[in-house]
C-alpha cells in the first residue's frame, strides 16, 4: 500500500482486509466507539471494567514463580492497595518502569481478583509530570488480524497530515442549516471522538462525511441520467387505438396504479428524449399487462418492441397470457429463446428484419449479434438484475434513441430505489387487480411433519397443486437443512413418482423447463424445488405452497414464494416449516409474513432487520459500497443527496462553476472518476 510511514507489504495485506488500499481510505474508516478514561484519586468502590487513570505509588515486586504465573507488582493509591500484573515477561522493563518507592500515573481497565483490585497490563505507565500525555478519550478502530489499535490510530494520524484543504463542495447554505463543518474539520473531529455521541452517525462531521458520499454518488447517477437524456429519442406517441382494443378484451378494470404508470410510461415514450424508467410492483400486480401497453405505443408508431424475461419458462408464460391481448390488439408477436434452431429461428429472424413481427419476447438469446430488428423502439427487462449491464447496451445498439422499461418483482425501500435506480424514473405499482385471491399463511414446526404430508395427500386427490420448497439441492453433513433430493425421494414414496417432480439451478435448462411444463399443465401434483421458482413462474392451479427450514430465508424472499400460489380462483396456502429452536429474529419474520401480504411493508421491515446488502445482494442488485453513509438509518440524507445532485446537474450541468470544480474534486475523492467522464467539458 500505500505510501505511508511504517506500513510494509504484511501491514499492508492485514488493512486490506479492511478494504484500505491508500491514504483515503484510511481517512473514511472511522472509529467504531470511543473509550472515555476517567481521572480518579483511588479506585475504592469503582465497578470492575472502568476505564480509570489514577495515581499510585509502587509498593513491592512480585517476580512470577513460575512458567505461566504473572509478574504482579503491589501499589497503593493513598485509600486502596492493588495490583499490577503483567503476563510473558521477560527481562528488567518492569523494574525500571516500576521501581519500588516510585510514584506512576497508570491507565487501564480496572478488574479484581479475590477482591484485590488490579490492572493486567495497564495501557500507560508514566511519572506524574507526564500524565497529560494520558489522553481523556481514544477512538476505537475495526480490526482484523494482526492489526493494532496503535497502528490504526497511527496511519489514520498520519493520512490526515497529508490530506489538503480543499475548496467546498457543499452550499453554504446547506452547510449551515446542519451545522456542519468544513471537510478536514470533519475528518479530524469524526477521528477524534470525544463523547459516544461523537461516533453517532447524527453527529455534525458524521453526518457532513456521510453526505458527501451520498451526494459524489447520487452525482453519478445524475449525470449518468442526463447523459442517457440528452443521447436522442424518438417520439413514440401512437394514438392509443391498440391500447384500446386491449382494455376492451381485459375481463377485468385496470387499478388506478396500472393507468398512473402507463401514463408516465406514455408521456416518457411521446417525448424526443430516451425513455428510462424502472417499473417496480409488489407479486400480481400487473407488471406485465403495463408493460405490454407501453409496447403498444412503439408498435403504433411503426416500431417493434423486445420483452425480455431470463428463463424460458417465463417467455412461454408471458407469451401465453399475452396471446389473447396480442389477437385483440391485431398485432403479430413471437418468442426466441435458446431453443429455437434451424428453419425455425431463421424464419423468425427474417420477421424481425421485415417488421413482420411486432412484439418480441425473448431471453438471453436476442443478444445474439445475428438477432435484428427493422425498428426497434422499445425494450423492457423484466427481472432486470438477472441481465448484466453489457447485455442490455447490446440490446440498446440494435435501434436507434430506444426507450429501456426495467422490471422488478422486489418491492424496494425508497432509499434503497435512490441509491440503486437514481438514474432512472421510478412508476411504482402499489394496488393488486381485483379479484386476486388473499394467500393464507400458517406457521408449523418441521415436527409435525407427519401431520402436513396427510394434509397434502387429501389436498392431491381432491385435484390440487402444492410446491415444497426446500434450501438445499443436496443433502449435507455440514448443514441440518434438508436437501430437495432427498425430500422429492421420501415424497415420492408416499405420494407416488408420477406425481412429484424436482427443479433446482443445478439441472439443465430443458430438463427443468420440461419439469415445469409437466406441473404447469397437471401431470405433476407436487413440484419439490429450490429457490428456482422464487421469480416468474405461474400455475394458477396450484393453490399450496410449502417452505421448508422458513426460518432460514428473507423476508422478501418469502413473499416472492407464497406469491406463485394463489394466482387461480380457489383458495390458497402458504406453510412455512420451521425447526426449533426459533430464535428471535426468526419469530418475528415468520410472524410478520402471517400478519401482512403488503410487499412494501415486508420490504421495509427486511431492511430494518437485515440491512440493505443482504435485502437486495450487493453484487446482484448494484448496491453501492458506503464506508461512513448508512442507508438503513440515513435515509433522509440520501434524499436530500438526491434532490440536491438533481438541482445541481441541472443548473450546471458540466460542472463549470466554482461550486462546480469543486464538486469534481469530490467526485476523484470518492473515486467516482466515472462521473467525471459523463461530464461533456474538461
Amino acid at each position: 500500500m500505500i505510501e505511508l510511514a511504517g506500513i510494509g507489504p504484511r501491514t499492508a495485506k492485514q488493512l486490506s482486509t479492511l478494504s484500505i488500499a491508500k491514504p483515503r481510505d484510511m481517512l473514511f474508516t472511522l472509529p467504531r466507539s470511543v473509550l472515555i478514561r476517567r481521572s480518579v484519586t483511588s479506585v475504592s468502590g469503582l465497578e470492575p471494567q472502568a476505564l480509570v487513570t489514577v495515581e499510585i505509588k509502587v509498593q513491592s515486586h512480585v517476580p512470577n514463580q513460575g512458567r505461566g504465573t504473572p509478574y504482579r507488582v503491589w501499589a497503593n493509591d493513598g485509600r486502596t492497595r492493588l495490583q499490577l500484573v503483567f503476563f510473558n515477561v521477560s527481562g528488567n522493563w518492569i523494574e525500571e518502569k516500576l521501581p519500588t518507592g516510585s510514584r506512576r500515573v497508570i491507565s487501564g481497565k480496572l478488574d479484581s481478583f479475590g477482591g484485590v483490585p488490579q490492572f493486567v497490563h495497564p495501557d500507560y505507565i508514566l511519572s506524574p509530570d507526564a500524565a497529560d500525555q494520558i489522553p481523556k478519550s481514544e477512538p476505537v478502530y475495526p480490526l482484523a488480524s494482526g492489526l493494532t489499535q496503535k497502528i490504526l490510530v497511527n496511519s489514520v494520524r498520519m493520512a490526515q497530515d497529508r490530506a489538503p484543504d480543499f475548496p467546498e463542495w457543499i452550499s453554504p447554505d446547506r452547510q449551515k442549516a446542519h451545522g456542519w463543518p468544513a471537510w478536514k474539520s470533519a475528518l479530524a473531529e469524526a477521528h477524534a471522538p470525544e463523547s459516544p455521541n461523537d461516533v453517532d452517525p447524527a453527529s455534525p462531521a458524521r453526518e457532513r462525511l456521510a453526505f458527501d458520499e451520498l451526494f459524489a454518488h447520487q452525482m453519478t447517477l445524475a449525470l449518468a441520467r442526463r447523459r442517457i437524456r440528452r443521447s436522442r429519442g424518438r417520439s413514440n406517441s401512437g394514438n392509443g387505438k391498440l391500447a384500446g382494443r386491449v382494455r376492451s378484451a381485459l375481463p377485468f378494470t385496470m387499478t388506478r396504479a396500472q393507468d398512473r404508470a402507463f401514463a408516465e410510461i406514455s408521456r416518457d415514450m411521446a417525448g424526443n428524449e430516451r425513455m428510462n424508467r424502472l417499473l417496480q410492483g409488489d407479486v400480481g400486480s400487473g407488471k406485465t399487462l403495463v408493460a405490454f401497453l407501453a409496447v403498444l405505443n412503439a408498435v403504433e408508431s411503426d416500431g417493434q418492441g423486445v420483452m425480455m424475461a431470463p428463463t424460458e419458462i417465463l417467455v412461454r408464460q408471458h407469451f401465453e397470457s399475452l396471446k389473447p391481448l396480442a389477437r385483440a390488439a391485431r398485432i403479430d408477436m413471437e418468442t426466441l429463446t435458446g431453443r429455437d434452431r434451424g428453419r425455425e429461428r431463421a424464419k423468425k429472424l427474417e420477421g424481425l428484419r421485415s417488421g413482420n413481427i411486432d412484439v418480441l419476447l425473448g431471453t438471453h438469446a436476442v443478444f445474439q449479434d445475428d438477432v435484428a430488428f427493422a425498428d426497434l423502439r422499445i425494450v423492457v427487462i423484466d427481472e432486470q438484475h438477472r441481465f448484466g449491464v453489457r447485455q442490455r447496451m447490446s440490446l440498446t445498439a440494435k435501434g436507434k434513441g430506444i426507450d429501456v422499461l426495467v422490471m422488478t418483482a422486489t418491492p424496494i425501500p425508497r432509499s434503497l430505489a435512490l441509491a440503486c435506480y437514481g438514474d432512472m424514473d421510478v412508476s411504482v405499482l402499489d394496488e393488486k387487480p381485483p379479484g386476486r385471491q388473499p394467500v393464507k399463511t400458517a406457521l408449523a414446526s418441521e415436527g409435525r411433519m407427519a401431520h402436513v404430508i396427510s394434509r397434502l395427500q387429501a389436498a392431491i386427490k381432491k385435484g390440487h397443486q402444492a410446491y415444497w420448497v426446500c434450501p438445499l439441492v443436496e443433502d449435507s453433513e455440514k448443514s441440518p437443512l434438508t436437501a430437495a433430493e432427498d425430500r422429492s425421494r421420501m415424497l415420492q414414496a408416499i405420494l407416488g413418482e408420477d406425481r412429484v417432480g424436482l427443479v433446482h439451478g443445478q439441472m439443465p435448462a430443458d430438463d427443468r423447463d420440461r419439469v415445469f411444463d409437466a406441473f404447469a399443465d397437471g401431470s405433476i401434483r407436487v413440484l419439490v424445488a429450490t429457490t428456482v421458482v422464487e421469480v416468474g413462474v405461474d400455475v394458477p392451479g396450484a393453490t399450496i405452497m410449502i417452505v421448508e427450514h422458513a426460518q432460514n430465508f428473507g423476508l422478501a424472499q418469502l413473499h416472492q414464494l407464497r406469491g406463485r400460489v394463489g394466482r387461480g380462483r380457489d383458495e390458497s396456502t402458504c406453510l412455512l416449516l420451521y425447526r426449533e429452536p426459533l430464535g428471535e429474529m426468526a419469530r418475528r419474520r415468520l410472524k410478520i409474513m402471517q400478519q401482512t401480504d403488503d410487499g412494501f411493508r415486508i420490504a421495509d421491515e427486511d431492511l430494518a432487520m437485515r440491512g440493505a446488502g443482504d435485502l437486495l445482494g450487493v453484487q446482484q442488485s448494484g448496491l453501492p459500497r458506503f464506508r461512513i453513509a448508512d442507508l438503513e438509518s440515513q435515509p433522509a440524507l440520501l434524499r436530500e443527496a438526491h434532490e440536491d445532485a438533481q438541482a445541481f446537474v441541472r443548473d450546471d450541468p458540466d460542472l463549470t462553476s466554482a461550486r462546480g470544480k469543486a464538486v469534481r474534486t469530490l467526485l476523484y475523492l470518492m473515486e467516482q472518476d466515472r462521473s467525471v467522464r459523463l461530464i461533456s467539458v474538461g
